[in-house]
């Protein structure tokens, strides 16, 4: 009689170590406020959930693109989530943690994982967010090594430039402030001109923009501005200046002009989560912060452009600063958004 009760004992632990294996198989929503094509971290996020996908038969994803209007984001999102389709909802964006909450009493049982955001205490959401101050400080200490070298198409005027779609929580107390802060620590006499195009999709205004921070002295320029950065490149490229480039690898679109990438892992970032999402204890209702330490931001410093676009002292310099990163000496705490 004892061999049957240490089997159904093995058998109940088995049960409950590996969920999956018995229960259905997921259906999960992805919403994205903008569009996918031409928004790398919108793309790598539906990309991170269609690979889970493939390795779980039969995950049912429905990818909705919510567009540029962020008026109409709440009521998208209510609709989307009001059809009762998911067991999971996956979303990336700042603004999107606020929204959730106020349709969360709506939909009681729905979960809900939110990217590049930061809020704590929906049982049902569980964000992340990105210490985007870090990479900030990353490239902009890059960017100042830059503008105070003596590479062909550095000036003297000691002036960096940051195009950006809008103003956000995220840009004005994470990105902006580590960006300066790594100008300043290649040169504390280094100036930032932050322009804001109003949107992320206007190439020909981020051109008239760029050439503006140009005229003025600019000689490196970060934009973060979306679809829109197009414009950026083309003036940067007709000037013989710099560009460098957040969130995702650039490289391809103007290899000698685009000098360095600081990727976020937003791919890798959904893929890892959903493995663990559907399990007994996922830390819902908490949020949680990654940065280079977790490998979920990186300098991809290994590429052939930034190799053969950057003297070896300012590659290495920066090679240092990340690794000071790494090992906790130098450090970004997170401000409250």
């Amino acid at each position: 009689m004892a061999k049957p009760t240490y089997f159904r004992i093995a058998f109940l632990i088995f049960t409950l170590a590996a969920p999956s294996i018995f229960a259905a198989p997921p259906k999960i929503g992805v919403f994205i406020p903008g569009v996918r094509e031409g928004s790398p971290i919108y793309d790598n996020l539906a990309k991170g959930v269609e690979r889970y996908a493939a390795t779980v038969p039969g995950t049912v994803v429905r990818i909705f693109e919510a567009g540029f209007n962020q008026a109409e984001w709440e009521e998208k999102l209510t609709s989307f989530t009001a059809t009762g389709n998911f067991d999971l909802v996956i979303t990336s964006n700042p603004s999107l943690p606020s929204l959730i909450n106020r349709l969360a009493p709506l939909f009681p049982r729905q979960k809900f994982i939110n990217f590049d955001a930061f809020g704590a205490g929906n049982p049902n959401l569980h964000t992340v967010l990105y210490n985007q101050t870090e990479q900030g400080y990353v490239i902009g200490y890059l960017a100042g090594l830059v503008t105070v070298s003596d590479m062909a198409g550095a000036n003297s005027a000691k002036r960096v430039g940051m195009l950006i779609g809008q103003r956000y929580p995220v840009m004005d107390r994470l990105i902006i402030p580590g960006f300066e802060r790594g100008l300043k620590a290649a040169d504390p006499a280094i100036q930032l001109d932050v322009r804001v195009l109003g949107n992320w999709y206007d190439a020909t205004k981020a051109a008239e923009l760029t050439k503006s921070m140009i005229d003025a002295g600019a000689d490196v320029i970060l934009p973060i501005c979306g679809s829109a950065s197009q414009g950026a490149i083309k003036a940067a490229q007709d000037a013989g200046k710099y560009l460098v480039f957040f969130d995702s690898d650039e490289y391809h679109r103007a290899p000698k002009t685009i000098l360095a990438c600081i990727a976020l892992h937003q791919e890798e970032l959904a893929f890892s989560s959903l493995n663990e999402a559907f399990k007994p204890g996922f830390p819902y209702g908490t949020a949680r912060i990654v940065g280079i330490k977790e490998g979920y931001i990186e300098l991809l410093d290994r590429h052939p452009s930034y190799q053969q676009g950057l003297p070896a002292q300012i590659r290495a310099k920066v090679a240092a600063a990340i690794e000071e990163i790494k090992n906790g000496r130098l450090r970004f705490p997170v401000p409250t958004l």
